[in-house]
């Protein structure tokens, strides 16, 4: 009870805190193969010397091809650092400050998933300044005096919009995941290429496409003061994806949906930043960690219970929403319209393939996540905060599946 009182208490707290953060406010290059115009901008940029960084997986594929290509071009010289894995580390992100030192790098190019653009925006605050200790970056907050490398992202799925956002999760020596929030991410640039996402497994797609849709649907649900050129991208960000995805998991190959998901994924990014996520990431974050779930799969699960449980506090949000996304008409109750949009979202998850239940979650193991989810839910301004009780009650609602 004593918690309850206290996170409800400042449960706008997260909200007011991030509207102090310096947001990037990157250009944006967008299409297929869009990455090989990278050289170019950083010519523009006056960039000489640059650092690739990247993942084994993502390089031997030869993604970087195009863009090294590009740089060779323009007659700017380039190194690459492909050690980070899905799990970097301080160690990781110690070795790839390093590299930039040793290549005189005056900017960073990100290309990969969330661990790949989350360890890139710590080596380019590292590398800025590289007598301090990396371990100073992993604080809750890092403030970067001057801002940080300039920063080229170029994410390799459609989902985590960690492309633009200004948090990172990276593990201590300790081997424990550490988040902070980056003051001073210098993200010059974001290139959405659909070229990359074009062989992902559909599991890929579609756990990735959900992660996105949720940053968007939290974000329009969350109690922050929002603006409303961030209400729309939100918004957009949903009906993006509810339009998109169904057509990717019928014909992968089509290159339009995917570079419209590419956008939904930035877009969803952009909630991150300046909305925040809630209770769905709570859990999910939760849950995955205590079951190994991939993330978006660990989202899936706990998207409409979690919406659910909200409904009456924020029926004319998901009405407006329902609307929006041409799921209800403009002349039914927001009741009406609300309930539209959760079955909307139900059938998209039914089509994604999601099984009935999470049968990896124990109920024996209720207490130790209500705890992790505790904590968790500090980092968020979500429209209600949860009780013990209730946070049980979803819980159940997720192992059973009863709402799918």
């Amino acid at each position: 009870m004593a918690f309850y009182l206290f996170r409800k208490m400042i449960r706008k707290l997260p909200g007011r805190v991030i509207r102090l953060i310096p947001i990037p406010e990157p250009a944006l290059t967008e299409g297929f193969g869009s990455r090989g115009q990278i050289g170019g901008i950083c010519r523009e940029m006056g960039l000489e010397n640059v650092l690739l960084v990247t993942d084994r997986n993502v390089y031997a594929l030869g993604f970087a091809g195009k863009i090294l290509s590009s740089l060779s071009e323009n007659g700017i010289r380039a190194s690459v650092f492909s050690d980070i894995d899905s799990e970097p580390t301080v160690e990781i992100i110690r070795r790839g400050r390093d590299a930039a030192a040793a290549c005189g790098a005056q900017g960073i190019i990100a290309l990969g998933g969330g661990s790949v653009l989350d360890s890139s925006k710590i080596i380019a605050a590292a590398a800025k300044h590289p007598k301090k200790k990396v371990e100073r970056y992993l604080h809750k907050f890092s403030i970067v005096k001057g801002k940080t490398l300039p920063l080229i992202t170029v994410p390799s799925t459609a989902g985590t919009g960690a492309e633009n956002t200004v948090g990172a999760v990276v593990k201590n020596a300790r081997g424990v995941k550490k988040a902070t929030v980056v003051a001073g991410l210098n993200v010059t640039n974001v290139v959405l290429d659909s070229e990359l996402t074009l062989t992902a497994p559909q599991s890929v797609t579609v756990w990735c496409g959900i992660d996105a849709l949720s940053h968007g649907l939290e974000g329009l649900l969350s109690d922050t003061k929002s603006k409303p050129d961030d209400l729309e991208k939100s918004s957009e960000c949903v009906r993006i994806c509810m339009e998109v995805l169904p057509r990717l998991i019928e014909n992968p190959g089509d290159v339009e949906a995917r570079q419209k998901m590419c956008l939904a994924a930035h877009y969803g990014g952009n909630a991150i930043n300046r909305q925040l996520a809630g209770y769905v990431h709570a859990i999910a974050h939760s849950i995955g960690a205590m079951y190994h779930i991939p993330h978006g799969k660990a989202i899936a699960f706990c998207l409409l219970p979690v919406v659910a449980a909200q409904k009456e506090l924020c029926r004319n949000r998901l009405a407006a929403l329902a609307v929006f996304c041409s799921r209800a008409g403009k002349t039914q109750s927001a009741d009406e319209a609300a309930d539209q949009m959760i079955e909307a979202l139900a059938r998209l998850l039914r089509q994604c393939g999601l099984e009935k239940g999470c049968a990896a979650l124990r109920p024996e193991d209720t207490p130790a996540l209500i705890r992790m989810i505790n904590a968790d839910s500090i980092n968020y301004s979500p429209s209600k905060t949860f009780r013990d009780a209730e946070i049980a009650a979803l819980l159940d609602q997720i192992r059973k599946g009863d709402w799918l």
